[in-house]
């Protein structure tokens, strides 16, 4: 066995272990946290700049669009995301890389010893993990995204970071963050901090007047889209407003397809003007060349990616194309929406898989138009997922008529062929990130 499929093993059953430690995946509470990092040195006190994001949707895209445009302005950036998608070293970049082996192994493995089998969710001891390797690796910038809400998220521990991020919030987790729109705007506030710049996304009116409200309360400045900056399209470029007034920002076009990624980058790029490091108070704006080559070369897994190659796309037909998207709520479906009349040149067959609490029929009601035929598929090794029986019946409900359920992702690929002949067609799975890690496994 080689030392890297060893460190592999190691770091798999290190996480293994550490998902025993709490009969709950998500108990929100910040008290395991502060006592893990306390034993830990307090690392989130050590830390380089960062840039905490939180929110319903969108979230993933901005932390792409921050770390390509501050990497291609020679900074170090760390950054920490959830879920992961193929493999968990995903979740934690170290100045730029993705953690080895070798070190998640090791890492996984102290902080399992200082934390000595006291309970603690997966996602708490892992964050803690996450924020000791951030704090002995040097770095410019971290780039922080919450797991889930804000105010009891294991991220929300950072005192004073350079920036915080609302991407668009809508339903969703209702059964931990509460049934409202209201309700969850108030708990993902929770990252604002007092006299921190903060960005939000244009919000639906009940999260816009709670997220005001909180930072005037906390004295943060904040600057939302449409209002303190803009971002449009013109001549095939996109076009930043900037919040400190001046020239606009002429850009190349986003790399990542959609409507909604023009405003996803436009909040990125305006969490980019206000961020200062807080110990000196230096701008971490980076040269409008850098926002350029960011936006060109900005790249995010299962948003909107087109499959290429593989052995899920060596199955289907020629002229057939294969796409994969995470969309999975009601404001995601409606987003995709507005996409897809760009695909009205060929029917469009979906293949949808989707975790137990999220609302199918919502997700698929202003999508059901647009799509010829669904096939639901359960997602694989997820004990919480809605049986697809459930998917499809919210897809029939919403209006979508060719419904069918299939045992797998390769199997509908495989009856969708067969039911279709050979005319060019598209195909598009989503419903869940846990479905799109297990396509791009299996199409390796």
């Amino acid at each position: 066995m080689t030392s890297s499929s060893l460190a592999a093993r190691r770091a798999a059953a290190a996480l293994d272990r550490l998902g025993l430690l709490h009969p709950k995946l998500i108990d929100l509470s910040l008290d395991r946290v502060w006592r893990l990092l306390a034993a830990l040195g307090n690392p989130q006190e050590r830390l380089p700049p960062v840039i905490h994001i939180a929110g319903t949707n969108g979230k993933g895209s901005t932390v792409a669009y921050l770390r390509a445009c501050l990497t291609a302005a020679g900074l170090q950036v760390h950054s920490y995301i959830s879920p992961h998608l193929v493999r968990f070293n995903e979740r934690i970049t170290l100045a730029g890389e993705m953690i080895s082996d070798g070190a998640l192994a090791d890492l996984l493995e102290r902080i399992e010893t200082v934390n000595d089998g006291q309970p603690i969710t997966f996602f708490e001891v892992t964050t803690c993990a996450a924020f000791a390797a951030f704090a002995e690796v040097p770095a410019d910038v971290l780039i922080l995204e919450t797991g889930l809400g804000g105010r009891l998220d294991a991220t929300n521990v950072v005192a004073r970071p350079a920036a915080t991020v609302l991407t668009p919030i809508g339903l969703d987790h209702e059964q931990f963050l509460g049934p409202t729109v209201a309700a969850i705007a108030t708990e993902k506030a929770h990252i604002i901090k007092a006299d921190t710049p903060c960005v939000s996304a244009a919000q639906v009116p009940e999260a816009d007047a709670l997220l005001r409200a909180m930072a005037a309360q906390r004295q943060a400045p904040l600057a939302v889209a449409g209002e303190a900056f803009r971002v449009a399209v013109e001549d095939d470029q996109l076009v930043y407003s900037p919040i400190a007034g001046g020239a606009p920002w002429r850009l190349p076009l986003p790399a990542l397809l959609g409507d909604h990624q023009i405003a996803n980058a436009g909040v990125a790029l305006a969490a980019l003007e206000v961020a200062r490091d807080p110990r000196t108070g230096a701008s971490l704006t980076p040269a409008l060349e850098a926002l350029a080559t960011g936006m060109r070369t900005v790249s995010w897994p299962a948003r909107m990616q087109r499959l290429t190659r593989g052995p899920l796309v060596d199955a289907l037909p020629a002229g057939w194309e294969l796409w994969l998207d995470g969309a999975h709520n009601p404001q995601a479906g409606a987003m995709l929406a507005g996409f897809l009349p760009r695909w009205a040149d060929q029917p469009l067959d979906m293949i949808m898989g989707m975790m137990g609490p999220k609302d199918a029929e919502g997700f698929f009601r202003p999508l059901a138009a647009q799509v010829d035929r669904l096939r639901a598929v359960p997602v694989p090794q997820e004990p919480n997922a809605k049986s697809p029986e459930l998917v499809a019946t919210a897809g029939q409900q919403a209006g979508i008529a060719d419904v069918a359920v299939c045992d797998s992702v390769a199997a509908a690929l495989e009856a969708l062929r067969q039911t279709a002949g050979d005319s060019p067609r598209r195909v598009l799975i989503c419903g869940s990130l846990y479905l799109a890690g297990t396509v791009l496994a299996d199409n390796q």
